[in-house]
């Protein structure tokens, strides 16, 4: 065993994270909860990492819990401390593993929040005078991608009736069909896209990549103006999964379009879609 202290077993952890490909988002939200935890410990004298028990572990979920801290949230961390200490074993820095002796709270995955019919047309109507995020949206709610994946498009992706996905953090390529809305959409904003060398398919007004968090924030502006309560940009994704399981779209053909690894993750939709039509591999617009 190699003793290390407290922050450089933190620091050595976000290193190898980077160098290990892990996505941006995880790398921040493990940071943070590995973070959190070290803060703790460092209020109860621990010096050096293998100096952390079983018992020490607990006391900062419960702490966790008593702050308001959902089940969820508190199992989320878990799985960060789990990662840190497998990190540490690997590296000699601990023998054993006090966190493999922590146990996660118990609690139901809420369902997932699915637009009705009224409600997109809604978020449609709200931003039908900007160009710009009517794509987005319109995009978002077409096709299915992930919020990265919109982010992280660039003009050379777009051909005649498909949208190429590059290859995004741990999520693989694939082309999927565009419809007439989605490319009626797209081919109103090319009209007014600012004229820049940037290649990215949504910029800003200054030429800039239209960034993750910034669509997530317009997105969500539109929500309000629509009126659309407890919405959020990833139940435009949910909706789309819904509204083709509705209308019998094999599960095969949803999951590639989805780019889902595992088609156990486009199974489970199927409890909160009660009626399937006849199957189909064809995707139809919303």
């Amino acid at each position: 065993m190699k003793p290390i202290a407290l922050r450089n077993a933190h620091e050595e952890f976000k290193n190898y994270l980077k160098g290990n490909q892990k996505s941006n988002s995880t790398v921040v939200a493990y940071g943070k909860d590995i973070d959190q935890l070290i803060s703790f410990l460092e209020e109860l004298k621990r010096a050096e990492i293998h100096e952390v028990s079983r018992e020490d572990l607990e006391s900062f979920l419960a702490k966790l819990a008593s702050e308001g801290y959902t089940p969820k949230s508190v199992s989320r961390k878990i799985n960060s401390t789990r990662t840190f200490y497998r990190f540490l074993k690997v590296n000699e820095y601990i023998t054993d593993d006090p966190s493999l002796l922590v146990s996660h709270p118990k609690y139901q995955l809420a369902p997932p929040r699915i637009l009705t019919p009224t409600e997109y047309r809604a978020l449609r109507d709200a931003a039908r005078n900007d160009p710009r995020m009517f794509a987005v949206i319109e995009l978002l709610l077409q096709t299915g991608i992930r919020i990265g994946e919109l982010a992280n498009l660039r003009l050379s992706d777009v051909a005649k009736d498909t949208l190429h996905i590059a290859p995004f953090e741990k999520h693989e390529e694939r082309t999927i069909p565009l419809n007439k809305r989605a490319t009626e959409a797209l081919q109103r904003y090319m009209e007014v896209r600012p004229k820049v060398t940037d290649d990215h398919l949504f910029v800003t007004k200054s030429g800039k990549p239209f960034l993750i968090r910034n669509i997530r924030t317009a997105v969500e502006r539109y929500f309000r103006l629509a009126e659309i309560k407890s919405a959020k940009v990833n139940d435009l994704r949910h909706t789309f999964v819904a509204h083709h399981l509705k209308h019998g779209v094999s599960l095969l053909v949803l999951s590639k379009a989805l780019g889902h690894k595992r088609l156990s993750t486009t199974e489970r939709y199927l409890q909160y879609v009660p009626e399937r039509g006849k199957e189909t591999s064809v995707l139809t617009e919303l």
